[in-house]
C-alpha cells in the first residue's frame, strides 16, 4: 500500500465537495460557535477554511513520502513502518469512530488522525533520543483542525491516537542506531528543504501569551 491509494481518495472527496458543498455547509453552521482563540478573516470565511483543510489533507501523503524516505536513508524503517502503515489505513480502511462522515469531512477527520499519530510518535522518539525522528511541527495546523472537527469529536481522536501509539510503543520499536542519530541532526536542513510539506506553512500563526492563544486563518 502507498500513497498513490490516499491521493486517489482525496481527489475522489474533492469531487464529492465540489458536487455538494457538504463541508462548506458544515464550516458555516460552525462558523459562529468556533473556539474564541481561532480569529477568522473578515469576509469569505468558508473559502478561507475550505482552503486551510484541503491543504492539511493534501500534507498527508506528502508526510508520509517524507518519513517513508527519511527513515529509509537512515535505515530505520523497522521504527517508522508500523507508524506509517496505521497512517496510511486511517484513508484506506477509516475506524469506526468515523462512521457517518463522508466527503472532505471525514477526509479531515483521517488527516487529523494521520497528522496526531506521526506528532506523538515524534514527541516520544525526541523524548527517548533528544531529537525528533523528523524535523517536523504541525502543532499549530492540528490545534486548528481540532477546533473546526469540534469537541468532544476530538477529544476521542486524540485518545485513540494515545491509544495506538501506547499500543506501538508497547511494541518494543527497534532501537535507533547511534550513528543515524547523529546523521539526523545534520541533514534536518536538507531534509526541510526537500521536504516543506514538513514545516507548518499553511498561512496560519499562532501568537501565545500568558493570558490566551490566538489563531490567525490568512
Amino acid at each position: 500500500m502507498d500513497t498513490v491509494n490516499i491521493r486517489q481518495a482525496i481527489a475522489a472527496a474533492k469531487s464529492h465537495e465540489q458536487a455538494t458543498g457538504q463541508l462548506a455547509r458544515l464550516m458555516q453552521a460552525r462558523v459562529s460557535r468556533l473556539h474564541h482563540t481561532i480569529q477568522l478573516p473578515p469576509e469569505n470565511i468558508v473559502p478561507a477554511l475550505l482552503n486551510f483543510i484541503i491543504h492539511y489533507i493534501d500534507q498527508v501523503p506528502e508526510f508520509i513520502d517524507a518519513v517513508d524516505t527519511i527513515a529509509s536513508e537512515c535505515d530505520i524503517t523497522d521504527y517508522t513502518e508500523p507508524v506509517m502503515q496505521i497512517a496510511k489505513e486511517f484513508f484506506i480502511q477509516p475506524p469506526n469512530l468515523i462512521d457517518g462522515h463522508d466527503g472532505l469531512n471525514a477526509l479531515m477527520d483521517e488527516s487529523y488522525l494521520a497528522h496526531r499519530l506521526i506528532e506523538e510518535v515524534n514527541d516520544r522518539f525526541m523524548s527517548r533520543y533528544n531529537m525528533p525522528l523528523v524535523p517536523m511541527d504541525m502543532t499549530r495546523s492540528n490545534l486548528i483542525i481540532h477546533h473546526l472537527i469540534g469537541e468532544p469529536f476530538a477529544n476521542q481522536l486524540d485518545h485513540a491516537v494515545h491509544i495506538i501509539a501506547d499500543h506501538l510503543q508497547g511494541g518494543d520499536l527497534v532501537l535507533v542506531p547511534e550513528a543515524c542519530k547523529v546523521d539526523r541532526s545534520s541533514r534536518w536542513a536538507s531534509d526541510l528543504q526537500r521536504w516543506p510539506c514538513l514545516v507548518d506553512n499553511l498561512s496560519v500563526n499562532l501568537l501565545l501569551n500568558s493570558q490566551s492563544a490566538r489563531v490567525l486563518i490568512n
